[in-house]
């Protein structure tokens, strides 16, 4: 988490002045139809995922004040069906900010279109993106200011995935690196 600016002071080096979490916070809104079924006769999931990604995205943009691309979903979760005629709900904010990514958790919610009943929670995500300038280079983004104890939890809970994120990054390579050694064996040129 080294390139996280602490609550209430100014991201970067570019001055960014940091943004609360509500600043960005989004809700899509979307009615599941036939067409949207897998061979099962429920939603399939990659038009969630497209939902979460779309959702996601725009809290993103909102948040960086310009274009973010999607970089990585560290998790997608389905926690229950989604049927046809479910009015879903994919509520996404930011969760944590570095110098040019942000990560945006998202909450997926259905019911039933003609139905006042509670709705579900089907699914959740958190997706990486990275704010870019027209060129497609990095740009900064501000700070996320968590508003209240759950934003918190949320800011805490990201840096901690982030970590994780890095770390397995890291062994991955290591261990791609000491397999092409192991296979080019002794005297040969590496690569």
């Amino acid at each position: 988490m080294a390139d996280q600016v602490p609550a209430g002071e100014e991201a970067g080096k570019e001055g960014v002045p940091g943004k609360p979490t509500a600043a960005s916070r989004t809700t899509l809104s979307h009615i599941m139809s036939r067409n949207e079924t897998n061979l099962l006769g429920t939603v399939h999931g990659g038009v969630i995922m497209k939902l979460v990604d779309d959702a996601a995205g725009a809290v993103a943009g909102r948040h960086s004040g310009g274009p973010a691309v999607t970089a990585s979903m560290d998790e997608m979760v389905f926690l229950e069906p989604v049927r046809v005629g479910d009015l879903v709900h994919v509520k996404a904010q930011v969760n944590w900010t570095g110098r040019s990514s942000m990560e945006v958790g998202v909450r997926v919610l259905a019911e039933r279109w003609n139905e006042a009943v509670p709705a579900t929670h089907v699914g959740s995500a958190y997706l990486v993106f990275a704010a870019v300038d027209s060129a497609g280079r990095p740009r900064p983004v501000p700070a996320v200011l968590p508003e209240t104890e759950e934003d918190e939890r949320r800011h805490q809970e990201a840096g901690i995935r982030r970590t994780h994120r890095l770390a397995s990054r890291r062994a991955i390579r290591e261990l791609r690196a000491r397999r092409r050694r192991e296979q080019q064996g002794p005297g040969e040129p590496g690569v």
